[in-house]
């Protein structure tokens, strides 16, 4: 497939889509008919390579506004999980082993992500962020996420074992739309949820069922059974104490055992 060569500023992934795709549009009605169905072809599986890099929901979100920095403010849940001793990890294994656990890792982190409806805004390292109700509203972006935490839990507790690892769960109002440059955009969300959500995965790494939320993300769940609340905690960098709520352990269940 023949491109346009674009020279000048770099394109970040979502905008390089769009062109590509505006200029495939342009040439589809330059040819004949075989063409067309070419270029469909073709368009489709752009949609795809791209919706892989930065996600279908803003793929789909930027060709509704065409690329212009766009947002809004809206109510959702945010969880982020982070693995405990990555800096040692480094040091330990080579970088193709390193990577392949991440790897490993991301995939888990998406395939339950997806299956609740959220959606993976970025991985940072050996974490990642996830939210629900942007850029696709969610019924229930509170309660799809914590039942999300405590799946990822069972499923990384069965994939890593060896690795420790934390998973905070928050809810609230957030900026969720563009931010950046004109050459260089990113769909991010911004607001005191995403902050607390990272200090409660912090929290979570030395909490026996590795996964803690806040209250108000419990309280906005349609169906927030199984959910203990308990105490007002201080997280580190705010300075309004969060009260906190754990999974419900089952009466004679065994609580979930992870080496640190």
């Amino acid at each position: 497939m023949n491109l346009p060569v674009l020279v000048g500023w770099p394109l970040p992934p979502t905008l390089m889509f769009l062109t590509v795709l505006r200029w495939q549009g342009a040439t589809v009605f330059s040819r004949r008919s075989g063409r067309r169905r070419r270029c469909a072809s073709e368009q489709r599986r752009l949609r795809e390579l791209f919706g892989r890099y930065v996600g279908e929901d803003v793929v789909n979100r930027a060709l509704e506004h065409g690329g212009e920095m766009s947002g809004q403010e809206r109510d959702v849940a945010v969880l982020f999980v982070d693995l405990v001793g990555s800096t040692a990890l480094v040091g330990a294994r080579r970088p193709g082993e390193v990577v392949a656990l991440l790897n490993e890792f991301f995939r888990i982190v998406v395939d339950v992500v997806n299956r609740h409806g959220g959606f993976v805004n970025k991985f940072e390292g050996d974490a990642a962020l996830a939210v629900f109700g942007a850029p696709r509203s969610h019924r229930d972006g509170a309660g799809a996420a914590l039942v999300a935490a405590r799946q990822l839990r069972d499923e990384l507790v069965g994939a890593f074992r060896c690795t420790g690892f934390g998973i905070g769960v928050s809810a609230g109002l957030v900026f969720a739309g563009d931010v950046g440059a004109r050459e260089r955009l990113e769909y991010t969300v911004i607001g005191d949820p995403v902050n607390e959500a990272a200090r409660l995965s912090e929290l979570a790494k030395s909490q026996e069922g590795r996964v803690v939320a806040s209250e108000r993300a419990v309280r906005s769940a349609h169906d927030p059974e199984g959910w203990d609340i308990g105490e007002l905690v201080a997280l580190r960098g705010r300075t309004t104490p969060t009260r906190v709520a754990r999974p419900a352990v089952p009466a004679g269940a065994r609580p979930v055992e992870i080496s640190a």
